[in-house]
């Protein structure tokens, strides 16, 4: 009986990285969709949120079930409350790769960004594909170390969405209102993806540690992460019984979504 309730808690854990990677994957195909310009891209990408949002919903029922069947306390109870967390986490993740995938569909057959700030937005939907990996790694390997270092490299997404604003205030602004609109939203949306990977990484900390990120030491996090790595390269299963323990702002341009 007890087996089946760590396999259970376990599978919280691999379904939680696999929502990390299927939200990494699409804020990838959405950022390429919508500077190519690529319609059948961006459907593709509003349709696989719906695996997500499936994922989000069996992974809360099963973990209401836990709760309510085996009544966990203390490290198996913070295990089932964080991952309701990050669970939400990572499907507000999918909605914004949505959203962005919806600007690209409203704007088709043109882009919807300016060929001068192609650049930076590619900048950041290949940034926030990389914090969201980074995110899915310390899912599985509980490293407290790297998972403080996700709010660190946080710092060049808001950099890169501050530079968005200072071409928007420009006097030389010339894309008209429609695109200044699109440009915000996008750099809204990927700026609120970068925040829910590091929300994640925070929480796998709190679930590690039973502190919260801002709390911990640098150099303590470091020797705690180690550990914990290595019990992790000792379990079973991938994400671990530890992997489970973790509001998208606006809607498409032109929508009148919000989430």
């Amino acid at each position: 009986m007890r087996d089946a309730y760590h396999e259970e808690l376990d599978s919280i854990g691999d379904s939680l990285v696999e929502m990390a990677r299927l939200v990494g994957s699409a804020i990838g195909r959405a950022t390429t969709a919508m500077l190519d310009a690529d319609l059948k891209l961006a459907e593709s990408v509003i349709a696989a949120d719906e695996k997500v949002d499936d994922l989000q919903r069996d992974l809360e029922t099963r973990a209401i079930q836990l709760l309510a069947r085996q009544q966990p306390v203390a490290t198996d109870l913070r295990i089932v409350v964080t991952s309701l967390r990050m669970s939400a986490d990572l499907e507000r993740s999918g909605d914004l790769a949505q959203h962005v995938a919806k600007v690209a569909r409203l704007r088709y057959p043109e882009s919807a960004v300016p060929q001068d700030l192609q650049a930076t937005l590619l900048e950041m939907g290949q940034l926030a594909q990389r914090l969201m990996a980074k995110a899915a790694e310390v899912l599985i390997t509980k490293d407290v170390d790297l998972a403080l270092q996700l709010e660190q490299d946080d710092d060049a997404m808001d950099l890169l969405h501050r530079t968005l604003f200072q071409h928007l205030m420009d006097d030389r602004w010339k894309h008209g209102i429609e695109t200044a609109v699109d440009v915000t939203l996008l750099g809204r949306y990927y700026e609120r993806f970068a925040d829910h990977a590091v929300s994640v990484a925070r929480r796998v900390v709190y679930l590690v540690t039973g502190d919260y990120a801002d709390e911990i030491d640098p150099a303590l996090a470091a020797a705690t992460g180690a550990a914990a790595g290595s019990a992790a390269t000792g379990s079973a299963a991938p994400g671990g019984a530890a992997a489970g323990g973790a509001a998208a702002d606006g809607g498409a341009a032109g929508s009148g979504e919000s989430r």
